[in-house]
C-alpha cells in the first residue's frame, strides 16, 4: 500500500489534530471542571483487556464527552465541521498499570480503503479515505478511512501550554501561504509540533480497524522538530509527529523529516506501481492478494512469506487483468471486484485490502488493546504500564499519580477528520 499510504500518510503527517491557528488561540473552548475530571479508581483487580466490560468497571466513574470536529477557517474540515461524536470513558489503575474503557456510538465500520475495479477507466483504484464532495457541496462519495482515537499527554510537564490548551498547544497553521519547493503555495493544512526544543508530548493513537488485529495502540510522541524555522516537501514547516524509539537529530534536516515520516513496522501498505503490459505507463495496483478470497479486510504479514496465501502480483495489462505465479485475475465485468456506483460505501465482495496487518514493536507497542464493534459503537479497552521502561523521554509517567491534563480526538471512517475534546484533567483515586 505504498503510494497511496504515502499520500494518505503525508497528509496524516501534516494534519493531524489540525485546527489551531496561533500559539494562544484555542479552537474550542475548555470545559468546565464539573464535566472534564477523568477519576482513575484504585483496582486491587484488574479487568481483562478483550474489549467486552467487566463488572470490575462498574466502579469506575464514566467520564462522558462529545469529540466534536472544529472548524479553523482554512476547509480542511470540509463537510464533517461541527459534527459530534458523543463518548464516554472510564480508568483504573493498581500497582503496575493503568486502564482505559472508552466507549462510542458509531453505525459503520467499513473496509479500509479496498482496492476495486474501475470498469470506465479500465484501472485498479481505492476508494478515498474521507468524504468527497463537488463544488457546490453535495457529496460524491462517503469515506471509507479508519475509525481512530487519540489522546495527548504532557510528558513531565515539558510543555506548558499543554496545562490549559491540551491538544491544541501543538497545533499549528502558521501563514495563509507556505514556501513549496520554491513556490509560495496556499498553506491549507497544518501540523504539529510543540513550542520549544525541551518540550514533548506523549501521542497515544489507535487504529481501530488495523492496529486492534495485533491487540495494539500505536505509541508515538511530538517535540519541536525545529519548530516554523523548517520547511520541507511534505506539507510545511516543524512536523513533530515521531513514532516512539525514533531518535532525531539535531539540528533538524528536511532529509531527514521526509526519510522518517513511517517506519516499518506495524500495519503496511499493500500497493505498489507496475507498468501496463510490462512497458507502458506506470500505475498503483495492490502489491498482493489472496486469489479468491471473499470479504477480507486485510492480510496478515505472515500470508506474504513464502508459503503464505498471498500471491504477488508481478503484472497488470492495459484491460486490469492482474498477473501473479500460477494465475491472474481478470475483473472485467464481475461485480464482485467493482465499487458501489452511489454515494454508499459498498463494494464487491472480492476487492483487494488495502493493507497488510503486522504487530507494532519496540516502543510503539506499549499500549495493549482490544476493542469489540458492537454493530451500533465501540468498545475500546487497552492499558499501559504506569512507568514504561523509556528512557528517551518519550512516554508520560503516571508512576507518581499526579493530576495529569489530557486531550483526546475520535475519526469516524476518516484519515485526518476528527472530533476533539480538549481540556481534561486525569485524578487518581488515592
Amino acid at each position: 500500500m505504498k503510494t497511496t499510504f504515502v499520500l494518505s500518510f503525508f497528509i496524516v503527517v501534516t494534519v493531524f489534530f489540525v485546527y489551531c491557528t496561533k500559539t494562544a488561540q484555542i479552537v474550542a473552548p475548555a470545559t468546565s471542571s464539573s464535566t472534564n475530571e477523568l477519576l482513575s479508581y484504585k483496582t486491587s483487580v484488574a479487568p481483562t483487556i478483550d474489549g467486552t466490560v467487566d463488572a470490575i468497571w462498574d466502579n469506575a466513574t464514566k467520564l462522558e464527552v462529545t469529540p466534536t470536529v472544529p472548524d479553523p477557517g482554512n476547509g480542511l474540515f470540509a463537510g464533517y465541521q461541527g459534527t459530534q461524536y458523543p463518548a464516554t470513558i472510564r480508568s483504573m489503575y493498581d500497582g503496575t498499570s493503568i486502564y482505559f474503557l472508552a466507549e462510542w456510538k458509531d453505525p459503520s465500520n467499513y473496509q479500509v480503503q479496498p482496492w476495486y475495479f474501475n470498469a470506465t477507466t479500465s484501472r485498479w483504484a481505492q476508494r478515498g479515505n474521507a468524504r468527497t464532495y463537488d463544488v457546490n457541496g453535495n457529496l460524491i462519495k462517503e469515506g471509507m478511512g479508519q475509525d481512530q482515537l487519540a489522546m495527548l499527554w504532557n510528558i513531565d510537564g515539558s510543555t506548558p501550554k499543554f496545562v490549559t490548551q491540551t491538544c491544541y498547544a501543538s497545533c499549528h497553521l502558521f501563514t495563509p501561504y507556505r514556501n513549496f519547493s520554491g513556490v509560495m503555495v496556499p498553506n491549507k493544512s497544518g501540523n504539529h509540533y510543540t513550542n520549544g526544543a525541551n518540550e514533548k508530548i506523549d501521542m497515544w493513537w489507535c487504529h481501530l480497524n488495523k492496529d486492534l488485529v495485533t491487540g495494539q495502540f500505536d505509541d508515538q510522541y511530538q517535540d519541536w522538530a525545529g519548530g516554523p524555522s523548517v520547511t520541507d516537501t511534505v506539507g510545511g514547516s516543524g512536523n513533530g509527529r515521531h513514532a516512539d524509539d525514533l531518535t532525531p537529530p539535531s539540528p533538524f534536516t528536511t532529509s531527514y523529516i521526509n526519510a522518517n515520516t513511517n517506519v516499518s513496522n506495524g500495519a503496511f501498505n499493500n500497493t505498489q506501481s507496475l507498468k501496463l503490459d510490462g512497458t507502458g505507463a506506470a500505475v498503483n495496483v495492490p502489491k498482493w492478494v489472496v486469489p479468491d478470497a471473499v470479504g477480507a479486510k486485510y492480510y496478515l504479514a505472515t500470508d506474504t512469506l513464502a508459503g503464505g496465501a498471498a500471491k504477488k502480483i508481478t503484472g497488470v495489462s492495459s484491460t486490469g487483468v492482474l498477473t501473479y505465479a500460477g494465475g491472474t485475475i481478470d475483473p472485467t465485468g464481475k461485480t464482485e471486484y467493482a465499487d458501489d456506483a452511489t454515494t454508499g460505501v459498498a463494494v464487491g465482495t472480492k476487492c483487494i485490502p488495502s493493507f497488510i496487518s503486522a504487530p507494532l514493536t519496540m516502543g510503539r507497542a506499549d499500549i495493549s488493546a482490544q476493542a469489540t464493534y458492537t454493530g451500533s459503537g465501540w468498545i475500546l479497552e487497552y492499558k499501559r504500564l504506569l512507568k514504561t521502561p523509556d528512557v528517551l523521554k518519550q512516554d508520560i509517567d503516571f508512576s507518581s499519580l499526579d493530576d495529569q491534563p489530557f486531550g483526546m480526538a475520535i475519526f469516524n471512517s476518516a484519515n485526518y477528520q476528527h472530533g476533539i475534546q480538549p481540556n481534561l484533567l486525569l485524578k487518581f483515586q488515592k
